[in-house]
Formats: structure tokens, C-alpha cells, sequence
């Protein structure tokens, strides 16, 4: 099945509560077949209510939502795996510094045809996307470049028609439209040094958000479930259930630590299983540490991140490690 102008809007529909394991009842317009743009089904992923349910209302209610929160929590692949989990196409578009207005919008390129060069319309990732029933995930929306955001803002607007000016063309957004957005701010800027190339955001343009939903770091016991289900040979370790408890305590000191700006780089839950993968590649907790982790950090926090590590994980971080030595 492919993805054409003329393709259908959603022709069933699933329980919130068969889909996603969560404890709703809502139903959800869904697609019976599946296309190459449906995102793979991950059966090891934990989706967190209330952000689930914000992007299910995107879903079945054409909201305009935004998910915002840290690093490694799992922003777009929440949205993703949610669409995954409706059949529904979905698309992710990284608005970093080299998106440009062009790239969006489209522009004029020489093409071959018949033997012969003419130039021609080329439609830039908008106007194909609002013509097809297909999710739209703009990934580090508050990094995007000021002139990429106000040829955004004009398809916010629920039913907002979007007018292609190098074709005098208006497009009406198909009835499978959905637009989503992640970013670590909230459109105020880089308040807390952690996300340096974040902009901050027109807040006329934030207003038009409709849903904007936080995802946080998970709870411990969730966190450690995920560490267990990317890898599953801790399971196998005689001590692989304190262990990867251990490491999730020592992610959520450094996160602490953070907060009061005692460290400046936290340990995300994506840094917790890459510890634990490379654990299992190098069978050295405090070098899997270092080289997952600790690299990252600036010398002069080695020593509070050392202390952590040892009352997290009952043992001294070797001095050579704690120095950053090779």
C-alpha cells in the first residue's frame, strides 16, 4: 500500500487499552493495513499514561501536540510507537541548522524528461506530507531556525490550509493529517546550559500548540524494566537484578545532582543501557561506566560522580578511571 494523495483516512479503530497496555478505555481511529512509513512495533516498550493519552487525542482528535522533557526519556519514540501501534505512517524530520525553508516548502529542480532537461516543482516534505495521511514528528522543534518556524506556524491552525506560493497553490490538509513536535524546552531558551542551539521560541507560536505534555524520567522500577528489556543478558547475571537497580540509583543521583548544579551532565535512561550493553561487551563495570558515562563529564566533577558510584554500586571507582586515565 502506498502513500498517495489519494489514500484513505483511517478505516478502524483500537482500544487504548489493547493497544497500549494502558488503563483507558477511549477508542482510536486506526488503519487495518500497514505501509512501509508505520514505524516497527518495539513489544519491549513502556508507555507512559499521560503522554500517551495526550498523543492519542492527536491522533483522534487532530490535536497539535508537543512533547517536551530531558533527553533519552523517549519523546519521539513514544509518539512513534504509538503510531506503530494504529498503522498508522509516520514521518521524522530532525529540524537541525541545516533545515531549510527549501527543504520544507520545495523548490525547482532540473529533471530529465523525455531526453530532455526542463525544471520542474520538487514538493519539500510539508506540502507531501499534508496531502497523505501521515503523522508529521518535527524532532528538536526548539532548535529549528527562525524563518523553518514561521513557515511552520501556518499548518498549527487545526484545519490550517497551507498556500504553496511558487504554485499560486492552496493545500487543504488531508483528513490523516497529524502534526507532533518534540523538544527538551519549552520554547524559553537554553535557561540551564544543558541544551546549547536550542532557540527560543514566538510564543504565538507555542500558543498554538493545543496540547503540549511533559514526559519525565520514569519511575526506578520502570526505568530498570526498560534496562532489562533492551538487554536481556542482565537478566542472565546471578546479580543482574541488583545490578541494573544499582545503575538505575546512580542515574538518578547524577539527576539530582544536576538539578541542585552540583554536575552539569546527567545520565539519561539511554545512557543506563548503553552502560549495561557495553557491560556486556567489555565485562568491566567501572570501565563500561567510564566509557558510557564518564568521558562526558568535565575533571572537575570526576570526584563527586566517583562518590556517587561508590555508594550506588558498593565499590570504589578505580583511581585511574575516576582520573579519566586510559
Amino acid at each position: 500500500m502506498s502513500l498517495t494523495p489519494e489514500s484513505g483516512a483511517p478505516d478502524s479503530d483500537v482500544s487504548a487499552r489493547d493497544a497500549l497496555g494502558i488503563d483507558s478505555d477511549i477508542r482510536v481511529p486506526a488503519f487495518a493495513q500497514r505501509t512501509e512509513y508505520v514505524p516497527d512495533i518495539d513489544d519491549a516498550y513502556l508507555f507512559d499514561r499521560d503522554v500517551s493519552l495526550s498523543i492519542l487525542a492527536g491522533f483522534a482528535q487532530n490535536r497539535r501536540v508537543l512533547v517536551q522533557g530531558f533527553h533519552g526519556t523517549g519523546k519521539s519514540t513514544h509518539i512513534e510507537q504509538v503510531a506503530s501501534r494504529l498503522n498508522w505512517p509516520c514521518v521524522r524530520v530532525n529540524l537541525d541548522g541545516h533545515i531549510s525553508r527549501l527543504d520544507l516548502v520545495g523548490r525547482d529542480a532540473i529533471v530529465i524528461k523525455d531526453g530532455k532537461q526542463v525544471t520542474e516543482f520538487q514538493e519539500g516534505i510539508l506540502p507531501w506530507a499534508l496531502q497523505r495521511p501521515v503523522a508529521l514528528i518535527f524532532d528538536e522543534f526548539d532548535a529549528g531556525r527562525p524563518d523553518v518556524m514561521f513557515v511552520i506556524q501556518r499548518i498549527l491552525e487545526k484545519d490550517g490550509k497551507f498556500t504553496l506560493l511558487d504554485q499560486n497553490r492552496v493545500i487543504t490538509p488531508h483528513p490523516g493529517f497529524r502534526l507532533f513536535a518534540t523538544a527538551n524546552t519549552v520554547g524559553l531558551g537554553n535557561l540551564n546550559g544543558m541544551y546549547h542551539g536550542t532557540q527560543t521560541l514566538n510564543q504565538a507560536q507555542i500558543d498554538r500548540w493545543n496540547i503540549v505534555a511533559r514526559l519525565d524520567y520514569l519511575a526506578p522500577e520502570s526505568e530498570a524494566d526498560i534496562v532489562h528489556a533492551r538487554v536481556p543478558q542482565m537478566r542472565t547475571r546471578a546479580d543482574g537484578e541488583k545490578l541494573v537497580a544499582s545503575m538505575v540509583a546512580m542515574a538518578n543521583m547524577t539527576r539530582e545532582a544536576f538539578s541542585a548544579g552540583d554536575i552539569s551532565t546527567v545520565m539519561s535512561p539511554r545512557t543506563v543501557i548503553t552502560w549495561a550493553e557495553n557491560l556486556g561487551i567489555f565485562d568491566d563495570l567501572a570501565k563500561a561506566f567510564r566509557l558510557s558515562y564518564l568521558n562526558k563529564c568535565d575533571d572537575a566533577e570526576h570526584s563527586i560522580i566517583a562518590e556517587f558510584y561508590q555508594r550506588c554500586m558498593g565499590q570504589e571507582l578505580p583511581e585511574s578511571i575516576a582520573a579519566n586515565a586510559p
